[in-house]
């Protein structure tokens, strides 16, 4: 058993020999419950990690529109995918 020290902010320290026994990384997400008394974190898979970005990114408004068609969504990322590459083509090299 090992002990963790409450920080400020309620930040925690995952300890080595516990980090060791589950694939953790820097940035991993990890969702926090409460069953009976106990927190318990798990850790999210990469979809859930994206799911979360598209999320955020939509409840800022960055979002590319509706799409009647899927002719029109693979029109519309070609045209992003040139404006893209145009801008990386305009960098100097370095």
């Amino acid at each position: 058993m090992s002990l963790v020290t409450i920080k400020n902010k309620y930040q925690i320290v995952i300890p080595a020999k516990v980090r060791r026994g589950v694939p953790l990384r820097v940035g991993d997400l990890l969702e926090a419950s409460i069953t009976d008394g106990k927190i318990t974190l798990v850790p999210k898979t990469l979809l859930d990690r994206e799911l979360a970005v598209s999320f955020t990114d939509f409840r800022h408004g960055r979002t590319s529109g509706s799409f009647n068609t899927a002719e029109a969504l693979i029109s519309y990322l070609k045209k992003e995918v040139k404006k893209i590459r145009a801008s990386r083509a305009k960098r100097a090299p370095r």
